[in-house]
């Protein structure tokens, strides 16, 4: 059998034919969603112990309660709703397309209800609701990352006209630290050193994110990017008892602004020097020469 649909407007018609009632359970609202920042102090190296632990965060949510003059009925008090005539109460009218079929939708008027509202409460206009700030305990768990989330069930924007609650999503976001990065749970830390310290050995001491300190050594040699791990001293891992790593990362500082005796010392320590003191450009430098002679060759 081949269809057709029609062009032409289509005619709403109760769905008494076909049976159906509007459902007695009241209409959930959205989900309440906010964002919420946790802000880490740049200023104190063992901020991010807040991290590191369990704690409890106070915070005020804007959101929609129930009328408290109209108990989210969205009526003034003494009158009640009426049955919508656009679907004489069943919450659903179907519409005609002009051939074998028609398509069922909830009723435009009371939407899906079933009764409209014609004396509405003068707190809430007949929503049911009102804008009111709350004030919420959030556990937050160890070894949160940046965007973590967490539902609060229940906690959401009340149901239009007496439905239920919806549930309240708090989008976590940590703000940088001033020493340190953070990859999962592993953390890092930029080191700068003197060129004396790389070269000739020392140690320094870290903060670590539990709030205390610990010491670092390095051996003579130590060049840029060489990395020093330092195991268990990073952040938990969330719903774990795993915990990461925190990696010292050193970057070897060049002396500026010399006197004049500080730069007839480096001058004379060039003199003295030879390539197994600087392995690493001496054997560049030899590559790139026989790369050069090979293109002339």
């Amino acid at each position: 059998m081949k269809t057709s649909a029609s062009s032409g407007m289509a005619s709403s018609i109760p769905t008494s034919a076909v049976g159906r009632k509007p459902s007695d359970t009241p209409m959930p609202c959205s989900q309440s969603v906010i964002r919420m920042v946790i802000a880490v102090p740049s200023e104190r190296p063992s901020a991010w112990a807040k991290l590191e632990k369990r704690r409890t965060a106070q915070i005020s949510v804007p959101t929609k309660v129930v009328c408290e003059a109209c108990s989210g009925s969205g009526a003034r008090t003494g009158s009640t709703p009426r049955q919508c005539q656009t679907c004489q109460g069943h919450g659903r009218v179907r519409a005609s397309t002009g051939g074998f079929f028609s398509i069922e939708r909830t009723c435009p008027t009371c939407q899906g209800r079933g009764e409209v509202i014609t004396d509405p409460c003068l707190e809430c206009h007949g929503a049911g609701r009102t804008t009111e700030a709350r004030k919420l305990s959030v556990n937050i768990p160890s070894g949160i990352e940046d965007g973590t989330r967490i539902r609060l069930a229940g906690e959401g924007e009340a149901g239009l006209r007496g439905g239920p609650s919806g549930d309240l999503y708090l989008f976590l976001s940590i703000k940088p630290h001033e020493f340190f990065q953070r990859d999962g749970a592993d953390i890092f830390c930029r080191v700068p050193v003197s060129i004396t310290t790389a070269a000739l050995g020392g140690e320094f001491q870290v903060p670590t994110i539990d709030g205390g300190k610990t010491r670092v050594k390095i051996p003579d040699g130590t060049q840029t990017g060489k990395q020093f791990r330092l195991r268990g001293k990073g952040m938990p891992v969330l719903r774990s008892s795993r915990v990461g790593d925190m990696y010292i990362q050193v970057v070897v500082e060049t002396p500026q602004n010399l006197t004049r005796r500080q730069r007839e010392l480096l001058e004379e320590f060039e003199q003295v020097s030879s390539p197994q003191n600087n392995p690493e450009s001496a054997g560049f430098f030899s590559r790139v020469r026989d790369f050069l002679e090979g293109l002339g060759g």
